[in-house]
């Protein structure tokens, strides 16, 4: 699985590493991921997700099912 969060769609960027005298090598910025279980109430059953700490967040305003299905118009999940 690559690092991308299942939610929000967060991924890998690039940037670079700046050095005091300003010599810039490149990076990666990573997302902050956690594999993580949440109950899915609707069909009683446990979802593990690749989600990102924002990921996370939005699931807690939104309600489970409905970051579910908003990430699953915007293709950042295939299943549910």
């Amino acid at each position: 699985m690559s690092r991308v969060c299942q939610i929000t769609g967060k991924k890998v960027m690039a940037g670079n590493n700046v050095s005091h005298s300003h010599k810039k090598t490149k990076r990666t910025f990573k997302p902050n991921l956690f594999v993580k279980k949440f109950y899915l109430e609707g069909e009683e059953k446990w979802v593990s997700l690749k989600v990102s700490a924002a990921g996370m967040r939005t699931i807690n305003k939104k309600g489970l099912a409905k970051a579910l299905k908003d990430a699953k118009e915007q293709g950042f999940i295939n299943k549910f």
